[in-house]
Order: C-alpha cells, then structure tokens, then sequence
C-alpha cells in the first residue's frame, strides 16, 4: 500500500473553518489502517518492517492483513482475554487508573475494576442493573429489551482520589452514583457509595447513542443528547455549584444531528484559565439548498470557566466555536476523496503543548468508494483555524464566507480570565 501525498495545511474559518490535515494510510479496513501503524519504512530497502506483534498481522507478502480471527489472535499468545459472560455485555467505557494500576470498564449492569497488568487476576465488580420499574417501561415503550432495556454504563470519571463518578443509561433513564474504589489497590475496595441520583444532561437515554465526558474540578462536561426521543443533543456543564451551562438548544447551527467521538481538555499556553476543552464529532449538515444532508468530522470547543451570559446566551457557552475537520486524499488525476466519518480520536503528547498531535480514524461516506483512513493533525494548525477568520452567511441560500467586520475585543471564545492574546485583523 503506498503512502498518499501530503494534503496542504489550509487555516479556514472558524465556526464553519476546515482544518487540513496529512493523509497516513487509506485502505478498504479500519483493522488494516490501524494494523499499518505498527510498520515502519525501511529507509535502506524501502519495504514495512514489523515493530510489534507477531507476524499474524502480515500476511506471506509482507501485506497488511485485512482480517484476523480470534482464534488467530489466541495463538499468538500476546494478549488476555476476559470475558464476564456469554451474553452481549456491551463493554464500551473504559478508564485507566495509573497511579492504582486498575482499568476501570464500563459495560451492561456492571462496572468492573480490573488489575491493569493482569486483568484476569484481582477482579472487583459491581452489579448495578436498573430498577425493575423502569426495565418495564422502558419496554412499554417499545424498546430493545437486550440492547437497551438495561443500565448501560456510559460514564467513568475520576471525581477525587478516592471515588468514581459513573453513571448509565438506566433502561432510558439515566442514573449517576459515586463509587468508593479506596485510597490503595490493595484495599480492595470497589462498591457504590451513594444514592442514585438523576443522569439527565450526564448521559443520554439511548445506550446506541454516544456519551462523552471529563471530569474537571469535580464538575462534569458531557457530549450526549438530553432528551428521551434523542432530538436535543447538548454539551453540558453539571455537577456544579455554578450555574449549569449547555449549547443552544435545537439550534444547528450549534450542533446538528451529532455523533460524540471523544473529549479532551487541552492547554492553550502555560496560563491553566486559557485551556480549552475540546469536543470531537460528526455531524449531519445541510447543503446551500436546505435540503441534502452531508456528514462532516467537526471539532468543537469550550471554556471550562464559561458561565454564560447575562442578558443574551443566558446558562449557554459565550465561548463555543467549532471548525470542520478534514481527512481527504488528493489523486494523481486531481479529484480528491474525502473520509468525513470520523470513528476515532487518539492524542499523543509531546513536550510543547502546541507540539500536540491529533491522530483521527476516519471512513468514507461514499456510495462509490467504501474505504477507512487515519488522518493526523498537528495542535498548532488546529489553533491556527480557531484563531482565523470567523465563517458569515448572510441567509440560508448564502454560501459561508469570511467575514469582513471588525472583530471585537476580547476575541469571541476567549476564555474569561484568560490571556487576550492579539490577532490579526482580518
């Protein structure tokens, strides 16, 4: 499989802006495009050299595999396996716990607490199903009663040194609790410690529906949707002494028909109030002609300290933004194919906090070309977009183009308190 060429690094719009990016791998898999990042080049022989693993990912050629069974993966003796049942458990969430060694899972009616460096050894476990008065009418109600009349764990988050916040579906009732998981490993201290309590605006109803969320300050920001019928998708402040704080409700122009991939507080310099949290996405936007809808990668972003405003945007963000994400590759014939489907969000570290890099799993949308990509995007260019031009329309039958007023000061989505950096004027 050979590397595409670099796609040009293009600040855009805020808002509605793009964000550019390098095309590492695209394939016809996800498994295949994943399997690529454990290969290096060769710079003497010019062919992928293994760097981890067993050969099981390689086929005879040397290729990529684009299909590895399980009983494949057993034989290679590199991984352990748990199971808690024979049923569908559903394990989604997970959180690892360093400075315990414990992994934190997520799945149907439980939570478990396993050792990170032997999950099959030390397992701690919480049985925590929904009442059999809401497992009931969540079935009057004509719901799946294996795949969603149960308490499906969606949130996992440290809330101090010695208990969890977590909170699941609760047969489309959402419900949230806090669990003592102990000061030591050693302990062995794993049980819930508290009443349930209301999960509205912490989890959505669905458990098909994605939840995302961080934990900052003992107040959570979650990217879920709000409401019963799945309509009002919301990113939301609670847990809070402070007013809680949302995105406009039913305004696409805001959010339209999101999918939540993942959410990360990220430093916008070496001044803690200028650091933004970042909500990663898909969405479902409308064309110029109000009528298609065309899935685009977005990354939206918050203040942390944002408490709305006082007579406008009153308990809504003043400091969301959000910018589209782009993955495309460009054909030696100059047609360029895009990967809008964002399935994936790693961020890998460096010293310098704009040094960040950004890696997303992308896959097609195309009826004609089905195929998946992992994208990588540099934190500096993604400050770039955010710090450009804002995106203007002047109707729904207008095209987005840049706008051309005076921008006030401070720039809108700085953070309060923060560092009122100077921009250019555009």
């Amino acid at each position: 499989m050979s590397r595409s060429q670099p796609v040009g690094i293009t600040p855009l719009f805020t808002l509605a802006g793009e964000v550019h990016t390098t095309l590492y791998f695209y394939t016809t898999s996800v498994t295949t495009a994943l399997t690529h990042s454990l290969l290096s080049e060769d710079s003497t022989a010019g062919k992928p050299q293994k760097v981890g693993w067993s050969g099981c990912l390689l086929s005879s050629h040397g290729e990529p595999r684009v299909f590895l069974s399980f009983q494949e993966l057993q034989k290679t003796q590199s991984f352990e396996h748990y199971t808690l049942s024979e049923k569908a458990m559903d394990y989604r969430i997970l959180f690892m716990d360093e400075d315990q060694d414990r992994m934190y899972v997520g799945c149907k009616d439980h939570v478990l607490s396993m050792d990170i460096n032997n999950i099959s050894q030390t397992l701690l476990k919480i049985f925590w199903p929904a009442s059999t008065s809401k497992v009931e009418e969540c079935q009057m109600a004509g719901k799946d009663p294996t795949h969603g009349c149960g308490n499906f764990l969606r949130v996992i988050q440290p809330y101090n040194r010695t208990h969890l916040f977590i909170c699941g579906s609760g047969a489309y009732s959402p419900v949230c609790a806090y669990v003592n998981r102990g000061r030591r490993p050693e302990e062995q201290v794993f049980q819930i410690s508290s009443r349930a309590e209301s999960g509205k605006g912490r989890c959505s109803f669905n458990p098909q529906v994605n939840t995302v969320s961080v934990m900052l300050n003992q107040e959570l920001f979650s990217g879920m949707y709000i409401d019963f019928m799945g309509t009002d998708a919301a990113i939301f402040r609670s847990l809070t002494t402070r007013n809680a704080v949302r995105t406009d409700q039913h305004n696409s122009k805001w959010l339209s028909e999101p999918v939540f991939i993942d959410a990360h507080l990220i430093p916008d310099g070496s001044d803690p109030n200028d650091a933004k949290l970042y909500f990663f996405m898909r969405e479902r936007l409308t064309d110029s002609s109000g009528n298609t809808k065309n899935i685009h990668a977005m990354v939206a972003r918050v203040c942390p300290n944002d408490t709305g405003g006082q007579r406008s945007l009153v308990n809504k963000w003043t400091t969301f933004l959000k910018a589209r994400l782009v993955c495309s590759v460009l054909e030696e014939d100059g047609t360029e194919t895009h990967f809008d489907e964002l399935e994936n969000v790693f961020l890998l570290e460096t010293d310098h906090p704009k040094g960040l890099l950004i890696f997303g799993v992308f896959t097609s949308t195309s009826s004609v070309f089905r195929g998946s990509a992992v994208c990588v995007y540099n934190m500096a260019d993604i400050l770039t977009v955010f710090n450009g031009p804002f995106a203007h329309r002047e109707g729904p039958n207008f095209q987005w183009v840049a706008f051309q007023g005076r921008i006030p000061y401070p720039r809108p989505g700085t953070c309060p308190g923060g560092v009122h950096s100077s921009y250019p004027e555009y």
